[in-house]
């Protein structure tokens, strides 16, 4: 069964960076797109970054300019900029793909990765 383990999480102060990485334990037949979720304590789940199996790329309008989502032969990142305490949730990276050729496309998810920033 295929898993995906973020790593990369961790405290920083506001201002700072960190960059977290996904990687996938086990293949994929067809990856259709790749993206980071993040959920902050007692709110939802939501979209922070996507990109497709074209390469193009959509952000959640608060991180625009700060976060950078890339790909590479690994999995898929995320470059966080200019932290501040409002970006404090649990990161979760999230595969939109097929496992197999006859399969459906799923949504495939990480065990998440805690990011907090102090003021």
């Amino acid at each position: 069964q295929v898993q995906l383990v973020e790593s990369g999480g961790g405290l920083v102060q506001a201002g700072g960076s960190l960059r977290l990485s996904c990687a996938v334990s086990g293949r994929f037949f067809r990856i259709n797109a790749m993206a980071w979720y993040r959920q902050a304590p007692g709110k939802s789940r939501t979209l922070v970054a996507r990109i497709s199996n074209s390469g193009s790329t959509n952000y959640v309008d608060s991180v625009k300019g700060r976060f950078t989502i890339s790909r590479d032969n690994a999995g898929v990142n995320l470059q966080m900029n200019n932290l501040n305490p409002d970006d404090t949730a649990v990161y979760y990276c999230n595969y939109r793909a097929l496992e197999f050729p006859w399969s459906i496309e799923n949504d495939y998810w990480g065990q998440g990765t805690q990011v907090t920033v102090s003021s």
